[in-house]
């Protein structure tokens, strides 16, 4: 598929512009991954959702793909640039473990979590702190090209000094002199020449558990420092795409952009992609008011806020179904449209399979065609993309009727495309066919069935509600019909 006019909003600039590619036919994507200190949240999981998406459209498009995603577990600061907790170390205190531990237990979590929405792992996920010697040669190449300054065994990048000749500023559209207006003067307590100045380098403290040694004495990086080692360890000093959610284009990607500038001269990416906020029941999420729940409770139902349990493609389509740089706000009523949408498309794809090819095409697939590469083309919408599916599943409708019909090369067309768009760059699942284990579950499930219905005729109805509840809240759906009872997963 010619990837020509396939557009990126670029936030650097502001603008939709055609992707080149800084290797022809290669893509390399870096994507700022998760702090291991607690489960990761249903934002998080968006937020990741959009780039797995965007990874799985480039692999569909032909590109070969180094799709770079960090471990952030160096247990630093992450709340502000300098000031706040070290959650790491303050969860390891409070459960009385060794911070690998809180490391080990979350990054197990976030890939148990991945793997459940069915995300592609991506190419490289390198750990912070796997990378402590390349972020201390960066301190060292920014102190040696005078942007930074050394006191009292911690190191600061000297915003003011580095803004003399670059723009700190040129990703947030934020400008030096009026954040140097806003703040308050430094107190006295404070290492830093100017507010904005960052940490490279922090000193430990004696009760700071993580630390390394280094030229300045034992300390630790800096929040911002790890994605630049990383990124130009595995993608080099200039690269095609860097991604993030929103809430890391200030100060982090800011940070990053002034780092690699002090290191380098030149500006380190092409792209920057920023994905969207997650709401709740149009309200921010937040653990401490209740207005949250995790990614596993959508699919166990164990949560105050869903009528039921849902599977985990049906959670993943209602995501989909909202453009990655759009707010989504998520809602029971919300996702329960989505699984209605999302069993359709299903029973469309299960549907391709009746249908007879003919001798002429009544149906203009190769417009279709153009309709859904046009759709992902325009800075991956995926929104417009899943219209052009439900316009599929109108035509399977049509031919499954006889109302329309397809040749043999149309419809090998068509099918193929709305398989590859759905299962391969969606990275949906249809829970009647998803996983290896199906047979072993459907004999399972309908010894439950008969158990069940054997336990209706005895009129058991509390056994029989029971037997249902459970399965729905292990994603399972019983439907009665005149034929007796079917599931879906």
């Amino acid at each position: 598929m010619n990837n020509s006019q396939l557009k990126i909003y670029n936030s650097l600039t502001g603008e939709k512009e055609i992707f080149v590619p800084i290797h022809q036919g290669n893509v390399g994507m870096y994507v700022c991954g998760p702090t291991v200190y607690s489960n990761v949240h249903l934002g998080n999981v968006r937020t990741f959702m959009s780039f797995d998406v965007i990874f799985r459209y480039f692999l569909h498009l032909g590109f070969k793909v180094r799709y770079v995603r960090n471990i952030t577990d160096v247990g630093h600061i992450v709340d502000d640039v300098d000031d706040g907790e070290d959650k790491i170390a303050k969860k390891a205190r409070l459960e009385q473990l060794e911070p690998m531990e809180v490391v080990q237990q979350y990054t197990v979590d976030f890939h148990d979590i991945l793997n459940l929405f069915n995300f592609l792992p991506p190419s490289i996920e390198p750990t912070a702190t796997g990378h402590i010697i390349e972020q201390i040669e960066i301190v060292k190449k920014i102190i040696d090209k005078g942007l930074a300054y050394q006191v009292n065994g911690s190191v600061y990048f000297d915003v003011v000094k580095y803004n003399k000749t670059n723009n700190y500023g040129i990703l947030s559209g934020r400008n030096i002199d009026d954040m140097l207006a806003n703040t308050r003067d430094l107190d006295g307590q404070s290492d830093k020449k100017n507010e904005q100045d960052f940490a490279l380098w922090k000193k430990a403290e004696p009760q700071h558990i993580m630390r390394w040694p280094s030229p300045w004495g034992d300390g630790f990086p800096g929040w911002h420092l790890e994605c630049t080692a990383m990124s130009t360890k595995y993608l080099g000093n200039h690269f095609d795409i860097h991604g993030g959610g929103m809430d890391l284009k200030f100060p982090h990607h800011e940070c990053e952009i002034a780092q690699n500038e002090a290191c380098t001269g030149n500006s380190p990416v092409n792209y920057w992609m920023h994905a969207n906020m997650l709401t709740l029941n149009g309200k921010k999420m937040s653990k401490s008011t209740g207005n949250n729940i995790l990614p596993r409770e959508i699919i166990t139902g164990e949560n105050d806020i869903l009528s039921k349990a849902f599977a985990p493609s049906v959670a993943r389509f209602f995501m989909l179904q909202a453009h990655y740089r759009s707010n989504l706000d998520f809602s029971d009523d919300a996702i329960v449209a989505a699984e209605k949408g999302f069993n359709r498309l299903m029973e469309a794809i299960d549907g391709l399979k009746e249908i007879n090819v003919a001798a002429n095409s009544t149906l203009d697939i190769s417009s279709w065609k153009k309709a859904c590469y046009d759709a992902m083309n325009d800075d991956f919408n995926t929104p417009i993309l899943i219209a052009q599916l439900f316009e599929g599943v109108r035509f399977v409708n049509l031919l499954k009727e006889g109302t329309a019909t397809l040749t043999s090369d149309d419809f090998n067309t068509f099918s193929i495309l709305m398989n590859a768009f759905t299962v391969d760059v969606l990275g949906l699942e249809n829970g009647k066919t998803a996983g290896n284990n199906n047979e072993k579950l459907e004999g399972v499930v309908n010894m439950l069935i008969k158990m069940r219905n054997e336990a209706r005729a005895n009129k058991n109805f509390a056994l029989s509600d029971q037997i249902r509840d459970q399965l729905i809240a292990l994603g399972i759906q019983l439907k009665d019909g005149k034929e007796g009872t079917t599931f879906t997963v």
